[in-house]
């Protein structure tokens, strides 16, 4: 039996019928390199099956203690049926990209089941006519609950749960697994008592630690040594999220990106900020909505230690990080996001990256539930300040070729919650020779994401135009 952490548990506390709060990846597979040329679906499950013990939260239920007195339980349960959360499905002709986007739409507005282990993989066929996809084609769609896990390590267990070859391998480990007993409510209760007990103790070591950080900072922002946190405008985005979501993909190849980021002299995250900016002026001024503020992006750090070993949970913290849609002009809004990242970078190492989770290991959990319920039922994203426009993260994916069952992954996408204040999510995730963003917005916020998919690319092609080509590009280069 194993306890959330408070970064944990705000995921479950936060999520709503209307905003779920898993996260989830579209992978698309050619199964030429299989053994016959194809994957079974019975396959696919054995496998999961073999490997379950690589991924903890594959078998873990989710036990709540009475009235949130306490952050809730990972239990091992002795009910998986992996049938239950592996769906065989198929697009109906005439399989294209729009259609698929649709149904990853649907399936990602959907919560999961709170009484079974929080994850979902569905199995789709009839991708016939999706662009630049081998025919016989398939692609596995997952939803996993945030609470279980962060962007980091779904992509770590992912990797673990495929090999380097089309060769299957055997792995051992799943012999050892047992299942716990599940807990009463009687013992959970028992258990939080303790907790709460200890937590004035901590809290107490906790402020010692975070003051003096927390007054070193404000004293280098009166001195001007370090830059405050950016003023976040409220846009289209930033308000209550209807329960319908949209999602778009786009790819870029990763040499063009790191050919810019050199030129810029930022990083190959800084380049995709500045695509996503790109398109969000565009986007914004093309509905008469943009601010004359720069949009203000979250993006996600990873407080891992390298050494550590991945196997679920959250070890996230973020930064805050200043677009400068404000600026037209593609070169210099580029450098601009450069020096806002190095900037926001500097802040949170000031700060402190693992601030934010101890600060959630100490909120008591009653409120933290109660003040996530009442924010959710009264609406308040539509009358706070936002915190932040979007979420921009990006976790660097395999630079070689992995299989699954055989089949080689050609294409992959990350898909983000949207939830009440923050209705867009960009998942930015590198394979071999390619990076791609994968959109998730609420439907009501943006109707036409295959629009704001060509803005993205018009956006990369400024950018490449204004830092890599000697000459003029043609409008349709950069719609290309």
């Amino acid at each position: 039996m194993q306890q959330l952490t408070g970064i944990d548990a705000a995921f479950l506390f936060g999520e709503s019928a209307r905003s779920p709060m898993h996260i989830g990846s579209l992978n698309i597979w050619d199964p030429s390199t299989a053994p016959g040329g194809k994957v079974r679906f019975k396959r696919i499950i054995q496998t999961l099956v073999e490997r379950a013990h690589l991924a903890p939260y594959l078998r873990q239920r989710l036990f709540e203690v009475p009235y949130n007195a306490d952050f809730p339980f990972w239990v091992k349960d002795d009910t998986f049926d992996p049938e239950f959360h592996v769906r065989h499905i198929a697009l109906p002709k005439p399989g294209d990209w729009r259609q698929l986007c649709i149904l990853v739409s649907r399936i990602h507005a959907r919560q999961l089941d709170r009484s079974r282990p929080l994850w979902e993989l569905y199995v789709i066929e009839g991708l016939d006519n999706v662009e630049g996809v081998a025919p016989g084609s398939f692609a596995y769609l997952s939803k996993t609950h945030h609470a279980a896990i962060d962007g980091k390590a779904s992509n770590d267990i992912g990797n673990a749960m495929c090999d380097p070859t089309p060769e299957i391998r055997l792995m051992p480990g799943g012999e050892t697994w047992e299942a716990d007993i599940p807990p009463t409510p009687f013992e959970l209760a028992t258990i939080a008592a303790q907790n709460n007990m200890l937590k004035p103790q901590r809290y107490m070591e906790f402020l010692k630690n975070a003051v003096p950080a927390w007054t070193s900072t404000a004293e280098s922002i009166a001195n001007g040594e370090l830059q405050a946190s950016p003023e976040v405008p409220r846009t289209r985005f930033n308000g209550v999220v209807s329960p319908y979501r949209v999602f778009e993909g786009v790819t870029f190849p990763l040499d063009d990106i790191r050919a810019i980021k050199s030129a810029a002299g930022g990083t190959v995250n800084d380049v995709m900020l500045a695509i996503c900016s790109g398109a969000l002026r565009s986007y914004l001024l093309g509905k008469k909505e943009l601010p004359d503020k720069s949009l203000v992006t979250q993006c996600p750090i990873n407080v891992r230690s390298k050494d550590a070993t991945v196997s679920g949970g959250n070890e996230i913290s973020s930064m805050a990080v200043a677009l400068r849609t404000d600026i037209s002009d593609p070169k210099k809004r580029m450098i601009a996001i450069c020096g806002e990242t190095r900037a926001s970078k500097e802040l949170a190492q000031a700060i402190g990256a693992k601030m934010m989770i101890d600060m959630a290991d100490l909120t008591p959990s009653h409120l933290a539930a109660m003040g996530a319920r009442v924010a959710a039922e009264q609406g308040l994203a539509n009358y706070m300040q936002p915190s932040f426009n979007t979420i921009i993260t990006n976790v660097p994916g395999s630079p070689v070729p992995i299989y699954s069952n055989g089949a080689v992954q050609t294409r992959a996408w990350g898909i983000g919650p949207c939830t009440d204040g923050n209705g867009l999510f960009h998942n930015v995730v590198s394979y071999q020779k390619d990076i791609s963003i994968g959109v998730s917005c609420c439907r009501e916020m943006m109707p036409d994401p295959s629009d704001y998919a060509d803005l993205l690319r018009a956006s990369f092609a400024e950018l490449k135009k204004a830092f890599l080509s000697k000459g003029d590009m043609s409008e349709q280069d950069l719609l290309a």
